[in-house]
This record gives structure tokens, sequence and C-alpha cells, in this order.
């Protein structure tokens, strides 16, 4: 027997959307049938990713975004709920990274990490988590999720991205904490840990011949794709994974298992 994911009449909440993963994830909840905010600082990116959306027939909304700024995030969540209605599923993807050794991080490089990938992470959540809380009160049986984009760099110590590490190992504790205080209220908060996808943002890198090396470090020598991410995304946005609440879940072709 066959499982299809169905999300007609829900309300998705993507940040990051306007490239790499982000953008896949909007898509994909879109052709599920969601109703799917966009959101991030490129507003011109979203505009371009919102037409091709309801070209396909999916809806979709845009709202400028930025993790880092605490006033944006209250601005652009009321604005999505605004414009489309009463988020059911957030996607907390915003992420970025810097290539160093920890010896030469620099103030500005420790915030320019951990603003973006854990406290706005956590900020984002917790101004949709008030909202969602709230409507739960009123409704004990509705269900709401929150899908956090952590990384295998999470798990496991990779060179030369240590701060980036930091701040995904504290995006997994973060899962956790978020699980088991708000599950009370039929909000299911996971992770999504993936290894190394191939993106738009990243295959030059891949092509270069340090890329290669890296590929070739990998347990099977290859990169995922976007799409690897599809059915794991899809079930943890369904109302399939109800009891499925603080799991950390590894997408990453066996790299934390070495």
């Amino acid at each position: 027997m066959g499982i299809e994911f169905n999300l007609e009449g829900k309300i998705a909440l993507v940040t990051g959307a306007s490239s790499g993963l982000g953008n896949r994830f909007a898509k994909v909840l879109a052709k599920a049938g969601a109703q799917v905010v966009l959101a991030s600082r490129r507003v011109e990116r979203l505009k371009e990713l919102r037409a091709e959306i309801e070209a396909g027939g999916g809806a979709a909304h845009v709202v400028a975004l930025d993790v880092t700024d605490y006033a944006s995030i209250k601005s652009a969540i009321a604005h999505a709920e605004t414009e489309a209605g009463p988020i059911d599923i957030l996607v907390n993807n915003s992420g970025v990274s810097t290539t160093q050794r920890l010896i030469d991080v620099t103030p500005e490089d420790y915030a320019f990490v951990m603003d973006t990938n854990q406290r706005g992470a956590f900020f984002v959540a917790q101004e949709t988590a008030k909202r969602m809380i709230a409507r739960a009160k009123g409704d004990p049986g509705k269900q709401h999720r929150i899908i956090n984009i952590a990384s295998v760099a999470g798990l496991r110590v990779l060179p030369q991205i240590g701060i980036y590490c930091v701040s995904k190992a504290a995006v997994v504790h973060m899962t956790k904490s978020m699980a088991v205080e708000w599950g009370r209220y039929g909000i299911n908060v996971n992770a999504i840990c993936p290894g190394y996808i191939k993106t738009e943002i990243n295959e030059s890198h891949f092509d270069s011949e340090q890329g290669q090396q890296l590929i070739n470090m990998l347990p099977r020598k290859r990169l995922g794709e976007p799409e690897d991410l599809d059915g794991l995304l899809l079930l943890l946005a369904a109302d399939e994974s109800r009891f499925m609440n603080g799991a950390i879940i590894t997408a990453d072709d066996g790299m934390a298992a070495y």
C-alpha cells in the first residue's frame, strides 16, 4: 500500500527560500498541496520562485525576512499570517557558514554564523510557536510542525567549518528542547541533518580539485541531490508524523556512522 502525503489546506513558511535547499523545500511542499510562504532577504529571487510555483499550479506568497534582526522576524511572521493565514508548518532553513581554522575565527565571523544558524533559527521558531500555542489552546486537536534544518556537522566535527559545526550542534539540542516544551500543544519539532548536498550555491566548489578530494573522502564517494530530502521533508510536514517529536534524522549517505 503506497502512502502519498497530502498537504492540502496547510500553510507552510520556509525561511532561506531564495536559493539552495530552501528553494527545493518550497517547491516540494507546494507540489504536495501546501500554500507556501517564501521568506528571505533576497525578495526578487523569492518573486521568481513564486512565479515558478504558481506556473505549476501551486500557491505561494513572498515576505522579506532577515533572521538576524528580531524586529524583522516578528514583522515577517505577522505578514505571513496576514497574507496566507495561520502557519501550520515551519521549515526553519536559513543558514550560513565560513571556512577557516578555529584559531582564525574573529568575533565578526562568529556572530555571522551564530546569529543566523542558531539565534535566528531560535527566534523564528519561538515567534511561530507563540502563535501555534495560542491556537492550540482553542483547538487542542490541532497539529503543527516545526522542521529545523540542522546538519551532519551538528553530529560530528568536520574540518575547516568548526563554528558551523558548533551552530548546528546547538540547533540539534534546540530541537529537542522545543519538542519537550511545545509537544503538549500539538507542535511536533524535529530536525533534518543533511550531509553534503550539491546545490547551485556550492557546485563550483565541488567541481574544484579541493571539492573532488572531499567527495572522495565520503562513505560512497558521492554527493546528495536536493531531491534526496523530499521524502523526509514531506513525512515530517504531514499528519502521518504525529508520533515523531524531537527526532534528529540524518540524511547523509552514512557520514554520521563513520
